[in-house]
């Protein structure tokens, strides 16, 4: 008996966004018989092989999550072998590691890999994503009101000059900070060379193929579990191998004053899933102490964090967006049915969701004053084991919008009912009085008195005075989006 295998995908009955690898044994007398099977089975799948990768560089943070990222890859290796695909792989050997390797790989040498995968958290894969982008990415300032712009002394004041290694140390596991004369940021209007354009915006990506991915090893891994639906590494290679692609918004932030006494020294970062302030900024900070206890860290500084019930004063002002480009409901209609980010997202792929890149200084500013517990800027869901609907649970992947939330100063007893809210299915965080909840394309924050720091998916970003926007799918990643 002659046999051949095939090797395919199924998914479980009763988690369906939960992929395995199975193999299929299938035998016959004849060779030439089996023969002709496999090559009819090739050459069905190589219709399909076009978007599939080839080639792909792969970073592995050895000491993420619980310190298993090298494990993790020894344990979905063999599917990327069976794939065909061939793979570099660096194990990064200190913090800023792949940040450096990013910023400095040429785009003739990343033209020969088809993706950048992340084996790590999603402070890892952050690291990437600003070094993929410190250098290739080129837009104007976010938009802001006219005070704002006035407080920084006019944005044509600063010019963007070549990139330079940012060669300041870092703690393990922080990624560095892409310095003013890598901004990556200027005045100058797109190309019509570039690949992606959009008003005052130029992307240069290595090939069309290119997409970035992750293999979870993290301590909350929520962009996985945002666009896979799954908190699980067999089933992100899966969605790798298989070359699904989901467009991705990505987050600039731009940070004005480190303090209210700085000088005017802007400085870039960009966000994948969430920047916060006060609460989650505190948690970070606190939580840089207990390291060596792994993610159980993060329970523990929350809970301290909590118990301070620590409030800031500060000024937001975000840009309000048109009726028909789905601003939050009102009061009335909160307990509308929520319409979740899925595989193939009309939402996400409508033609009339939110143009990142308005310049926004003519527009109308929503304005906010007074002391907060929390300030928190949602580009994705943000779903995870302590919150399985995530912050927003209606937030979407690629629509171009954000989410501000700020949680105004309020007594203990109800804050923890806000995240009690957050931490049950089905439940509704944002219907609290104190809880202010903005649907926009752009905001600007500026701290007064005793300050918190920012959290940028998971990384620490010491910020008074800041501007964001919103880049509508930047990037790819290899992931088709959660099944359910």
């Amino acid at each position: 008996m002659h046999r051949f295998i095939v090797h395919a995908v199924q998914r479980s009955k009763s988690q369906p966004s939960l992929w395995t690898a199975a193999m299929y044994n299938f035998g016959h007398k004849d060779p030439q018989t089996c023969q002709m099977w496999v090559d009819r089975i090739n050459a069905s799948l190589s219709r399909e092989m076009e978007d599939r990768p080839k080639n792909l560089l792969i970073f592995v943070h050895p000491m993420s999550g619980k310190g298993n990222g090298c494990q993790t890859w020894e344990t979905v290796a063999p599917i990327f072998s069976r794939a065909n695909v061939q793979t570099k792989v660096i194990v990064t050997e200190r913090a800023g590691h792949a940040f450096d390797v990013m910023r400095t790989t040429t785009d003739e040498e990343l033209r020969q890999y088809d993706g950048v995968l992340a084996v790590g958290g999603d402070g890892f894969f952050n690291e990437i994503l600003n070094g993929f982008l410190s250098t290739r990415l080129k837009a104007a300032y976010p938009p802001a009101p006219a005070d704002f712009v006035q407080s920084v002394g006019g944005y044509n004041d600063f010019s963007v000059d070549e990139p330079v290694a940012d060669t300041s140390s870092h703690d393990e596991d922080d990624s560095p900070l892409i310095p003013n004369n890598a901004l990556g940021i200027s005045t100058l209007r797109a190309e019509g060379d570039s690949s992606y354009t959009d008003g005052d915006l130029k992307f240069l990506v290595p090939n069309e193929r290119f997409r970035l991915g992750i293999i979870p090893a993290g301590s909350t891994d929520a962009i996985v579990i945002c666009t896979t639906g799954a908190r699980d590494p067999i089933t992100s290679a899966l969605h790798i191998v298989l070359g699904k692609r989901v467009g991705l918004d990505i987050g600039q932030i731009v940070r004005w004053r480190i303090t209210s006494t700085s000088k005017v020294e802007p400085c870039a970062r960009y966000a994948a899933s969430f920047a916060g302030y006060g609460f989650y900024g505190d948690v970070i900070t606190e939580s840089e102490k207990y390291r060596w206890m792994g993610p159980k860290r993060y329970d523990y500084s929350g809970t301290k964090v909590f118990m301070r019930h620590r409030s800031y004063e500060a000024e937001i002002a975000c840009l309000e967006i048109k009726a028909q480009e789905g601003t939050i409901p009102s009061e009335g209609q909160k307990k509308c049915r929520r319409v979740i980010c899925r595989v193939d997202c009309k939402i996400c792929n409508a033609k009339t969701a939110g143009d990142p890149n308005v310049r926004g200084r003519e527009a109308n500013w929503l304005r906010s004053k007074g002391r907060y517990l929390s300030v928190g800027a949602a580009i994705m869901a943000n779903r995870n084991e302590r919150a399985p609907d995530g912050l927003v649970a209606d937030a979407h992947l690629g629509d171009g919008f954000l989410h501000l939330i700020l949680i105004k100063d309020c007594p203990r007893a109800l804050y923890l009912l806000h995240l009690l809210q957050l931490a049950k299915k089905d439940g509704n965080p944002l219907n609290f009085e104190f809880v202010e909840h903005h649907k926009t394309r752009a905001f600007t924050f500026k701290s007064s008195g005793n300050s918190s720091i920012w959290n940028l998916d998971g990384e620490p970003f010491p910020a008074h005075q800041l501007s964001a926007q919103v880049f509508r799918r930047l990037v790819s990643l290899f992931a088709s989006g959660p099944l359910v």
